[in-house]
């Protein structure tokens, strides 16, 4: 090839590199202007519309070889100042929280015996209408038999909420459910949650409320739970709590950002079981979190003596947690007819 075939072919690629740059960092630039840092509308609206101008500019820029490098340059520093504001938000404890996340958990270590403290554990009348109460109980890490699994659907198969409840000699089970702490009047959104919107929270519970509100109480959309026990030596068991426990008590002094992907309700769990030897490896499954229990029966992390079609279906506790409702013995009615798992 002719040297200025070369050349020509150089500034070509060069200028397509750069507009798949430009437009990368446009795509993520833009939102996380929008929903910068809890600011006004107007001025949120505003940024990221003059982000877009800019990158517009740029993109231009990347298909002019005279102003090629000029407009790329200006638009990478501007990127940076972007960057270093964003990353420079810091998440909070002190907001004006919604009731169902006001009060934070925390732990108190004493060897094998661990006091958690703020159990929540609330009497609903409807999902919004309730009576906040928690309670405080200790734990002997000593006498955890089992860890269960609990999946929560609301919109098809490929999605669901996901937590896990550490069931302890004596018939106690402390629920904990990895979430966002959300503001009053704030909703979820998806895409918000990967632009430091919410600050992360454990809720850490009693089954008869994280549990019964889902099966009980939730009907626009109604939610089907599922609990399974999952397979594994106790010693597994305890090595996640006690991860949790940590967590929880260091979300108290240093609040920490939700995101999306990175630390929503089931990849946080993953991240957790890494403490374990032979831990599951990632999976698509892990992300798309409706198809958890699956991937955890097709590696041999769930009771494998049924189908799995007639593991879900007993696993479904929709029925029992309604007509145990608030029986002090809510956890043991909604188990009954459940694998106990290896």
């Amino acid at each position: 090839m002719p040297e200025r075939n070369r050349v020509s072919v150089a500034k070509l690629a060069g200028g397509v590199l750069a507009g798949l740059l430009v437009f990368g960092m446009a795509a993520w630039g833009g939102p996380a202007l929008y929903y910068f840092d809890h600011q006004s509308l107007a001025l949120r609206a505003g940024l990221a519309a003059g982000f877009a101008l800019a990158s517009l500019i740029a993109l231009i820029g990347s298909v002019l070889p005279r102003w090629r490098r000029r407009a790329f340059t200006v638009y990478l520093v501007l990127f940076a100042v972007l960057l270093l504001s964003w990353r420079a938000i810091a998440p909070s404890n002190d907001r004006d929280w919604q009731p169902e996340v006001a009060v934070l958990p925390y732990a108190t270590v004493d060897g094998d015996r661990i006091t958690v403290h703020n159990i929540r554990n609330f009497d609903y009348r409807t999902e919004t209408d309730f009576t906040p109460a928690y309670y405080d109980r200790t734990f002997d890490l000593r006498k955890l038999e089992g860890v269960d699994v609990v999946a929560s659907y609301w919109m098809g198969p490929a999605i669901a909420h996901i937590f896990l409840s550490f069931g302890f000699e004596g018939g106690d089970h402390l629920a904990i459910s990895i979430e966002t702490r959300k503001e009053r009047g704030e909703d979820y959104s998806t895409v918000q949650g990967f632009f430091r919107q919410y600050e992360l929270y454990y809720v850490v519970a009693d089954e008869r409320d994280l549990i019964r509100v889902r099966t009980n109480y939730r009907k626009d959309p109604p939610e089907d739970v599922y609990v399974y026990r999952v397979n594994g030596p106790t010693e597994n068991g305890r090595r996640v709590f006690l991860q949790y426990i940590e967590e929880i008590n260091a979300l108290k002094n240093r609040p920490q950002w939700y995101n999306t992907l990175t630390t929503n309700c089931t990849t946080a769990i993953w991240m957790h079981s890494r403490i374990n030897p032979g831990h599951p490896p990632l999976s698509w499954k892990v992300l798309a979190s409706g198809y958890l229990p699956e991937y955890l029966y097709e590696i041999g992390r769930l009771d494998s003596g049924l189908p799995f079609a007639e593991l879900k279906r007993r696993a479904h506790v929709n029925a029992r947690a309604q007509a145990a409702d608030k029986a002090a013995d809510f956890s043991r009615q909604i188990r009954a007819g459940l694998p106990e798992g290896k």
